[in-house]
């Protein structure tokens, strides 16, 4: 079939790289497969004017950012302009796949020829620094949903009321995350990305630590992220940060950790529990989004959400295992990170577009809007 995937600018965010694994893993199949994204957007006339009262001159256009499809064979047609895309943008499909809210917004008014309209949701994007009424707003829109998670399904089926949702779960390069067979570290050590958002939970991982620390007096902290801690959030006396990683660091920043610490209070799926447990490490985690699906093989512990004593407990457990309890949590760990292949997923996304072309056929979604 032939198939347009609708884009954001792209970058290097976890959303794209999904996108474009799942796009390539398709084309592997045999399907014709297209991504589109329009330009950066230009700087606002305040910003140019701003930039202009500091003597910075007048800024250019915003360049294309690094994404995932520079190193892949799936075509991607990035256009001249920031503004929404059209109908004049796209090629004619079998399907046309929405990938964020503002371009649902798009999808949704484009003509039959486009193709049968999906809306691949791989977060609840209702968070205070977006247009909330906004991007709710495009959950109820008439396209036929594919989500990476069950706690997305059961969402779209609660809050809006459609119970006729695929799931597409996501999975990850094990050529890039992978560990040999190894042991516990020397030093107690647990791992983190660390964000200042507070639905990725940093808040409730750190007191954790802290509290764990009080029987691990050599608890060790690995932590990574895009931007420097911010003095509300200290990291602990004793850790290490690295501020945007390269890929090669961050499986080696996984596989130096007896567990992974995965706090989120709110998560479409949870792609560092599956990143870590292919470097054979053992996740400690609340039960956002895949965790609960992903941790209850025995390759970690699920904890109790908002609850750190609840996390310390199970840094604890994990960093006193003898060694040859604790490899046998990786090794649980890293057979669950295995058994979520692309192969697999391109195959459900199949069986997705499938649904979604019946549907649009026999008029159960509109045709226009």
């Amino acid at each position: 079939m032939k198939v347009t995937f609708v884009l954001p600018p792209v970058n290097l965010s976890g959303g794209i790289r999904s996108t474009a694994m799942l796009a390539q893993h398709l084309m592997r199949r045999g399907h014709e497969v297209l991504a589109v994204c329009p330009a950066n957007p230009r700087p606002t006339l305040r910003e140019q004017l701003r930039s202009l009262k500091n003597f910075k001159g007048w800024l250019p256009n915003a360049p294309r950012q690094s994404s995932q499809f520079d190193d892949i064979d799936v075509p991607l047609k990035v256009l001249d302009s920031s503004d929404p895309i059209t109908a004049n943008d796209l090629p004619d499909a079998d399907v046309v796949v929405a990938t964020w809210w503002e371009t649902a917004e798009w999808v949704v008014k484009l003509p039959p020829e486009k193709g049968a309209k999906a809306y691949f949701i791989r977060h609840h994007e209702v968070h205070d620094y977006l247009p909330k009424e906004r991007s709710a707003a495009t959950y109820a829109l008439p396209l036929h949903k594919i989500t990476i998670s069950q706690w997305l399904v059961d969402i779209m089926k609660t809050h809006y009321g459609d119970d006729n949702v695929s799931l597409v779960p996501n999975s990850i390069d094990t050529s890039k995350y992978f560990s040999p067979i190894r042991e516990k570290a020397a030093q107690p050590t647990v791992g983190m990305m660390y964000s200042t958002k507070k639905w990725k939970g940093c808040d409730v991982s750190l007191e954790a630590c802290a509290i764990a620390a009080r029987e691990l007096a050599d608890l060790k902290v690995l932590a990574f992220g895009f931007g420097d801690p911010a003095e509300e959030m200290p990291l602990p006396p004793n850790h290490e940060y690295v501020r945007q990683p390269p890929q090669d660091q961050i499986k080696q920043i996984y596989s130096a950790c007896d567990a992974w610490l995965f706090g989120s209070r709110l998560e479409g799926f949870g792609r560092p529990i599956l990143e870590a447990m292919a470097c054979r490490t053992p996740v400690i985690g609340t039960p956002a989004g895949a965790a609960p699906e992903l941790i209850s093989h025995g390759g970690g512990i699920l904890v109790k959400p908002e609850d750190p004593a609840d996390m310390a407990q199970a840094i604890v457990k994990i960093c006193t295992m003898t060694n040859a309890d604790w490899q046998s949590t990786s090794q649980i760990a890293y057979d669950t990170a295995k058994s979520y292949t692309w192969d697999d997923a391109a195959q459900r996304c199949e069986a997705a577009f499938q649904a979604a072309i019946e549907r649009f056929q026999s008029g159960d979604l509109s045709k226009s809007y």
